[in-house]
């Protein structure tokens, strides 16, 4: 039998933490819970985890620090539970390379499709056949599809988390081509997963630091005015 997917669920709430645990084990999942930072990082010593579901809005120690701490960790796949007005927070949770937000408050129903959408998106790009996959290297730099690893000119590994990796992968396979926001939030998340209107622009706002690619006068991803973004650049499949 397949070993469910084990969600960590770290919320200072504890009726939203036992009432998402009984609702995601009914649908097999497999959950932890933590009510704060100290608790999160214990867990994450002690379990192996798919995906973290992680409130913004905890006393003492800041969901944000927690999502940093986790960043550092690796790419686990994390969607952030914030209050609707907290925008700056969404802004800087995605920077951080969250996957994907609810705002509270929630309907069980519309976390369990985030997270398993998220899921979904990560296996299937775990499952791409390695075989098959070829490194696309552009402007001196080198993306290993089937390592998920990003090389910059001199082959030192930049790190991705596996959002930027798929916003990377999305526009290298289409480079040249204007692609709108809505179709790269099309190509990344699906329609169903609702991001607001800002995540695209923070994505590439994050991957163009990690390319070196100037904001200002960037020359790799260009922005087209009214239109959305274009990898303007000659791929080479190796």
């Amino acid at each position: 039998m397949e070993t469910p997917p084990h969600i960590l669920i770290v919320d200072d709430d504890r009726e939203i933490r036992d009432l998402l645990a009984r609702f995601l084990e009914r649908n097999q999942l497999r959950v932890t819970t933590a009510r704060d930072g100290r608790d999160a990082r214990r867990a994450w010593q002690s379990g192996h985890y798919h995906l973290v579901v992680l409130d913004l809005m905890m006393p003492g120690e800041p969901g944000l620090d927690v999502a940093r701490w986790l960043r550092s960790q690796g790419n686990v796949p994390i969607i952030m539970l914030t209050a609707m007005s907290d925008e700056t927070d969404r802004i800087i949770g995605l920077e951080l390379g969250a996957d994907d937000y609810v705002a509270k408050p929630f309907n069980p129903r519309e976390l369990l499709a985030r997270i398993r959408a998220v899921l979904r998106r990560v296996s299937e790009n775990q499952e791409s056949a390695p075989g098959d996959a070829r490194n696309l290297r552009f402007a001196g730099w080198t993306l290993e599809i089937a390592r998920r690893r990003l090389l910059n000119p001199d082959d030192i590994e930049v790190p991705l988390t596996g959002g930027e990796f798929d916003l990377l992968l999305a526009l290298l396979e289409r480079a040249n081509r204007v692609l709108t926001r809505d179709m790269l939030l099309d190509l990344l998340r699906g329609r169903q997963a609702g991001p607001f209107d800002r995540a695209i622009d923070v994505a590439i706002s994050r991957l163009r630091r990690k390319l070196e690619d100037n904001g200002r006068n960037a020359q790799l991803i260009k922005t087209v005015r009214g239109g959305g973004y274009v990898l303007a650049t000659e791929i080479e499949r190796v």
